[in-house]
């Protein structure tokens, strides 16, 4: 038996005025997904956690079985993970973003989409200037980065209370630095680092272009380790994760999958929908478990850009779900389950708390009468999950796609 999983990250939304009262999902082109909705059944889940904040990254830790609200530490060692960095219990790594300041604002929280090539110039600049026994840079990609900091008291001494950066944009820098234990040494360390940036050429150059400059760092989603059991041993799958984002190759690294490496898929709007694609049959050729993550929808609302995410739906539906629903109809012994995992709407530019639909096909399937995948077609299913790390349980089991 052969299980997919497509995480089509933020693409459900709520109804705007600029599509009358519809929702992406509901004006994309999806002849893919309308047919799997069609020949399997529509469901609804909250698949955000229940009692921390709304995350991509602890949204995917449930769909993939794992209890977030549990498991979860931070962002900064989930992508520490990615990078398979070995560290100390009294090294924490926190995830570091460049950023734009303004006159004591935080402008952009990506400075202006910096290139990974110029970040990880900049990344080497830190750690010639800043860099020591106890503070250190690692580079990831664009304006995402990790930071590790090494204290003999361990995360006890840097538990400061920090702040995403997303949620902070066009506000003070002032009042949304962090606040707790460490909160000096994050500070110093911020306001160092801006003091250095500030001049380099590389932004110099930026700011004669008229782009953002990443003039300043922001040190946020600081943790431990998190201890995941294996998802074979957890499911008795052997398992495989395609994705372009760091924080989903770092929960796929804990949790023991493959990740696939697709050149030019990355986990923004430019991604290679195409290639993400083709590396389905591969994977499944050899594992029994695949999980597609594709992130550019969530990029999309993140930039508040309808037009690129109603794009990006029907790319995703075109290169992708078109691969799955060709294997579906080539295998009988295989099952898929596609879901956005969480609301971003696109006119908010953050995650919300909203129920999502999902749709399961394939496999001991009886299809109900539901022909369009849509968040308001979901909300009359009888088909829920309960709770939001409980999908993936009865998505393996046949009592779930027979309810």
């Amino acid at each position: 038996m052969k299980y997919i999983i497509v995480v089509m990250a933020g693409a459900a939304d709520h109804p705007a005025e600029d599509l009358m009262g519809k929702t992406p999902l509901e004006v994309a082109k999806m002849p893919n997904l309308h047919y799997l909705t069609k020949v399997g059944r529509l469901g609804s889940a909250k698949l955000v956690t229940e009692h921390l904040p709304p995350g991509a990254d602890t949204t995917l830790l449930n769909i993939l079985g794992y209890n977030a609200d549990a498991v979860y530490t931070g962002l900064g060692p989930i992508e520490a993970a990615n990078l398979e960095l070995r560290l100390e219990d009294n090294e924490i790594p926190f995830r570091m973003n460049f950023i734009t300041e303004a006159q004591g604002v935080l402008a952009d929280p990506t400075a202006g989409k910096l290139g990974t090539k110029e970040a990880r110039a900049l990344i080497n600049f830190l750690n010639k200037k800043v860099a020591n026994d106890f503070i250190r840079f690692f580079p990831g990609s664009e304006y995402r980065h990790i930071a590790v900091l090494k204290d003999a008291h361990g995360f006890e001494a840097l538990s400061a209370k920090t702040v995403d950066p997303d949620l902070a944009m066009n506000q003070s820098i002032e009042s949304n630095l962090p606040k707790g234990p460490g909160e000096e040494l994050l500070k110093k360390m911020m306001y160092d680092a801006k003091l250095l940036l500030q001049d380099h050429e590389i932004n110099e150059v930026r700011v004669d272009l008229g782009e953002n400059p990443a003039n300043m760092v922001w040190l946020w989603g600081q943790g431990q380790r998190p201890v995941l059991e294996k998802f074979k041993t957890m499911s008795g799958l052997s398992g495989a994760l395609i994705s372009g984002i760091e924080y989903a190759k770092g929960i796929a690294r804990l949790a023991g999958l493959t990740v696939v490496e697709v050149p030019g898929g990355t986990g923004d709007l430019e991604t290679n929908y195409e290639k993400k694609g083709k590396a389905i049959s591969d994977a499944l050729a050899e594992k029994d478990f695949v999980c597609v993550h594709v992130r550019a929808c969530d990029e999309a609302s993140r930039q508040g850009d309808l037009k690129a995410k109603i794009a990006a739906i029907e790319a995703i539906d075109f290169h992708i779900i078109s691969v799955v629903r060709a294997y579906l109809e080539r295998n009988n012994d295989a099952k898929v389950l596609i879901t956005p995992g969480y609301a971003h709407p696109w006119k908010m530019h953050r995650l919300v708390r909203d129920s999502v639909p999902f749709v399961v096909a394939g496999k001991n399937v009886r299809a109900d009468e539901v022909e369009k995948f849509s968040e308001l077609a979901a909300k009359s299913s009888e088909l829920k999950a309960i709770k939001s790390h409980e999908l993936l349980a009865s998505f393996l089991a046949k009592e779930f796609v027979k309810a």
